[in-house]
């Protein structure tokens, strides 16, 4: 399969046929809503990298501002009359994707008019307040600090939640689900959940019994930060993400934020003795970047047909290139002479069987990024049940420290020594993403049912990877994913590319096909 897409966007090969006077007005209408937006993004990463701290006050009433103006264009009369005739004049003409998109549009317009200006504003302000409290709660382990920022975040979750309910999405936590992933609902999650979890705790478990935990004495080398970033930068190239078109920064929490045609900006993180953990975490977000790169975002921006369909399927992306390419054995037999070249003499006697080892090594930790493939999930359905007692006001946000160390506890073994490590380490509950957790486990489902269509497709497949040749596999995640943007939901996009609904079986072949010999069980 030849690889043809350019990071201007990838098309679905037409821009809506025949497009008549008000479906092009109400285009444009929606680009320029998007570049107001995109003002947005682009203060939003400076927040999270070279902001000084005594801006954030400043920087809040900008968030709040920016905001109000982009509801206020996606609610104003103005564009509902555009709408509508772009719908009646469309239907006549019957063009798939221009139905498509308007199908999307119209979901998108009812959801916004559902909520007052003030509770947007209100939303922007606080949670960027958040953020800039829980990092420095973070830093200085005080949970306290953070806590009534925290019952504010959720106050405003349960305002947005009231306002979004329908029949479709009575509770709470579904009306926020389904704005990250689209007609997922609660209760499907937590079957999910609990089918997953009754089949990873016992390969955990025997994985535990083995004894034979691989060593980890190459996780402990020290590598200078500079050339880290160096090599970090050299393979997120490699794999496809375009730096002519983004950039890649540091941050608290590694992200990735597209803000535009032609700019996709990525952050990650290093620790000299760990450089493991930064290479994991900039193939993760390159993943997001790469499908936002490769969204037809040039011709359609601010369109539906230009945005990822869920976040389930963005985190698919972000999982497929950390997880199933880069823990892999073949990616290593290319990376490591790679690693070698840069990192020298620091990795002169390491091998790729001791690499592949150590990153497969199955341990419970306390940090949801640092967790291995079989312990990750758990990290999730913690956060899951938390966030939905926090919600429906089960647990008060005081109580929050305790309920997670028990939690963790009792599902992976250990003792949280503070909060630092445990209920502070993620910044998603500053950013207001109540419902935002599960994606995470989705992605990982998505990812392993796509690698295994794929690895049936492309049978050169692992000497491709070994070769350092990633053309074909993104060629393949192109025609597959990224082109359709929100066209389909993500069920259908996963049913179109697999040809089967979304199941975990693909998930734990994976994980079992490759921990059960690295462990003899």
């Amino acid at each position: 399969m030849s690889d043809t897409a350019t990071t201007a966007g990838v098309g679905n090969g037409s821009a809506d046929s025949n497009a008549g006077p008000a479906y092009t007005a109400l285009r444009q209408e929606l680009r320029e809503t998007e570049a107001l937006s995109s003002i947005g993004a682009v203060i939003g990463w400076d927040q999270e990298t070279y902001m000084p701290p005594a801006a954030t006050p400043l920087r809040a009433e900008q968030a709040a501002l920016i905001s109000q103006l982009v509801h206020d264009r996606r609610t104003s009369s103005r564009f509902a009359e555009l709408l509508a005739a772009a719908e009646e004049e469309v239907a006549a003409g019957g063009d798939e994707e221009a139905l498509a998109n308007l199908r999307e549009v119209r979901r998108d317009f009812e959801t916004s008019t559902k909520f007052p200006a003030s509770l947007v504003r209100d939303f922007a302000e606080v949670t960027t307040m958040a953020q800039f409290e829980w990092r420095g709660a973070r830093e200085r382990n005080d949970f306290a600090a953070f806590a009534p920022w925290l019952n504010r975040v959720i106050e405003l979750n349960r305002r947005k939640a009231e306002a979004l309910r329908t029949e479709e999405t009575p509770g709470l936590y579904d009306a926020l689900l389904d704005s990250y992933e689209p007609g997922m609902r609660t209760a499907e999650i937590i079957r999910i959940f609990t089918d997953l979890r009754g089949r990873l705790i016992p390969l955990i478990s025997a994985i535990a019994d083995s004894g034979r935990l691989p060593d980890n004495r190459i996780q402990k080398i020290r590598i200078p930060i500079a050339d880290q970033a160096a090599f970090n930068r050299r393979v997120a190239e490699r794999i496809g993400f375009d730096f002519q078109a983004g950039r890649l920064d540091t941050s608290t929490h590694p992200f990735c934020q597209g803000v535009g045609p032609g700019d996709t900006r990525l952050t990650t993180r290093y620790r000299e003795d760990s450089f493991f953990d930064a290479l994991s975490s900039t193939l993760h977000e390159s993943g997001h970047g790469i499908y936002e790169q490769r969204l037809p975002k040039s011709e359609r921006m601010g369109e539906p047909l230009s945005e990822a369909a869920s976040l389930g399927i963005h985190e698919s992306q972000s999982r497929l290139w950390e997880n199933f390419v880069g823990r892999s054995r073949a990616f290593w037999g290319w990376a490591l002479p790679e690693a070698k070249t840069v990192f020298s003499p620091s990795l002169n006697d390491v091998t790729v069987d001791e690499v592949y080892g150590t990153l497969n090594r199955v341990e419970p930790n306390l940090i949801r990024v640092d967790s291995d493939e079989a312990t990750y999930n758990l990290h999730i359905m913690l956060r899951f049940d938390l966030e939905r007692a926090l919600l429906e006001g089960d647990l008060a946000v005081a109580d929050l420290p305790t309920a997670w160390n028990d939690r963790i506890r009792s599902d992976l073994g250990i003792e949280v020594p503070d909060n630092r490590m445990g209920c502070l380490q993620d910044v998603h509950w500053s950013m207001g993403a109540i419902g935002y957790f599960p994606t995470y486990t989705l992605g990982n489902l998505y990812a392993a049912q796509l690698w295994e269509a794929l690895a049936s497709q492309i049978p050169t497949l692992d000497e491709q990877l070994q070769a350092g040749d990633f053309e074909e596999l993104r060629g393949w995640l192109t025609q597959k994913i990224h082109r359709w943007g929100r066209r389909f939901t993500a069920p259908e996009l996963c049913e179109r590319a697999t040809g089967k609904p979304l199941t975990a079986d693909p998930f734990m072949a994976y994980l079992e096909g490759k921990l059960r010999p690295l462990y003899g069980l």
